[in-house]
C-alpha cells in the first residue's frame, strides 16, 4: 500500500504541516525531528506526491492556459501556437504546469472560470485573447488570482497584458511601400470590432493618411485573420474598376488566402500585385512566392508573458503592461524600385 503524508507523520509523532515543510526544506523545524523523519522517509522509501509538496507552500505550481472568446483560437493557430510554446517553455523553467481550461459551458453559464480556477488552485493564469470575450475572463483579473492577457487588456489589481505594438504595424508596412514609390495600397484587416484587429485598422489609415495617400473604399475589405476571409476579400478587391499596386492583409492567413485569389485571376506576386502579410508564421517562407510580413516576436511575447506573470505571482515588481516592437520581413512577394 502507498503511503501517504499523513502515514509519515503518524510514523514520525509529528503533524503532515510539519512532515511538509521538511519535504520542501522549509526552516523552523529542530535538527532533530528533520532527522527523524528523514530517516523514516528513507526507511520506507516513501515519495511525496505533488500534493504533499505544495500543502506546505500554499502552492500547486499550476498555471491555468484560457484560449477566451466565443469565437477563439484555440492551440493550432498557428500564431498563438507558437507563443504558447514559448511561454510552456519559459514558465517550465520556472517550475509551472500548464493546465488548458475548456470554455465550452462559459456561455450556457456553467463552470466559470474563477471557479474552476479556484478549484484547482492555479498560481495563476495566461489569457489568449479571441473574439466576444465573456464576462467571466474579466472576473479573474478582478480577483487576487495574477493573470497576464496576450492580446486582451486586463485590469486589476494582479493582472496585466502584453501584445505587439499594432499601432505601429501599419506604419511599417505603409512607409517601406511608399519608400519604394508604391502609391495605391489595398487594406484587408481584422474584425472592426476586436481590439487588436481596430488597432491595426486605425494604424493603416492613419500611416496612409501621413503620407497623403487616399483610402479607396473599394479597396478596403475586413475578415476576420483567417484564410477564407483573405481569400474573398481579395476577391472584391480584383472586381474594383482598376487594380492597387500593393494589398495589406492584416495577418499571415489572410493574405495567403488573398495569394490565391490573385493567382486564381491569373495575376502575378508580385509583378501585378505586391503583397504583404503580418504575423511571420512558418507558412510564409513556404509559399509560391515567399510571404513579405510584419513579424510579431512570437518567442518574446511568450517568454515576457511568463516572466511577468511569474513576477505577479512572487508580487516582486509592478509589472506595467508592455508592448512588443514589430519588425517588416522582407521576401519575394514585394519588390524594390
Amino acid at each position: 500500500m502507498d503511503l501517504t503524508i499523513r502515514d509519515i507523520a503518524k510514523m514520525a509523532g509529528v503533524s503532515p504541516a510539519t512532515v511538509s515543510k521538511i519535504i520542501n526544506n522549509y526552516g523552523g523545524i529542530s535538527e532533530s525531528t528533520r532527522k527523524k523523519v528523514y530517516k523514516i522517509i528513507e526507511d520506507t522509501k516513501y515519495q511525496p506526491t505533488f500534493s504533499a509538496k505544495s500543502l506546505a507552500t500554499k502552492k500547486s505550481n499550476l498555471i491555468g492556459l484560457i484560449y477566451a472568446g466565443k469565437i477563439n483560437v484555440d492551440f493550432t493557430h498557428p500564431f498563438f501556437n507558437e507563443v504558447v510554446n514559448s511561454f510552456k517553455k519559459a514558465v517550465g523553467s520556472l517550475g509551472y504546469d500548464l493546465l488548458l481550461f475548456s470554455n465550452e459551458k462559459i456561455y450556457q453559464g456553467e463552470s466559470k472560470y474563477l471557479e474552476r480556477c479556484k478549484h484547482f488552485h492555479v498560481d495563476g493564469c495566461l489569457i489568449i485573447a479571441g473574439d466576444e470575450i465573456e464576462e467571466a475572463v474579466h472576473d479573474i483579473a478582478q480577483s487576487d488570482i495574477p493573470s497576464v492577457g496576450i492580446d486582451l487588456k486586463l485590469e486589476g489589481p494582479r493582472s496585466s497584458y502584453i501584445m505587439t505594438d499594432n499601432a505601429k504595424i501599419g506604419a511599417k508596412v505603409v512607409e517601406h511601400l511608399y519608400l519604394n514609390q508604391v502609391r495605391t495600397i489595398a487594406y484587408i484587416g481584422g474584425k472592426q470590432d476586436s481590439l487588436v484587429s481596430s488597432i491595426r485598422n486605425i494604424g493603416f489609415i492613419d500611416a496612409m493618411n501621413q503620407f497623403g495617400l487616399s483610402v479607396e473604399k473599394d479597396w478596403l475589405y475586413y475578415g476576420d485573420f483567417f484564410e477564407e476571409s483573405g481569400y474573398e476579400g481579395m476577391k472584391g478587391i480584383l472586381k474594383a474598376d482598376r487594380l492597387p499596386e500593393a494589398v495589406f492583409a492584416a495577418s499571415d492567413m489572410m493574405a495567403l488566402g488573398a495569394l490565391k485569389a490573385i493567382k486564381e485571376e491569373g495575376l502575378s506576386v508580385p509583378e501585378d500585385i505586391q503583397l504583404i502579410g503580418c504575423d511571420d508564421i512558418e507558412a510564409c517562407r513556404y509559399s509560391d512566392p515567399p510571404l513579405t510580413t510584419v513579424k510579431q516576436d512570437k518567442q518574446k511575447l511568450g517568454k515576457l508573458a511568463a516572466y511577468m506573470l511569474e513576477d505577479l505571482i512572487k508580487e516582486d515588481h509592478d509589472i506595467q503592461d508592455m508592448k512588443v516592437d514589430p519588425e517588416l520581413v522582407l521576401r519575394a512577394s514585394t519588390k524594390e524600385s
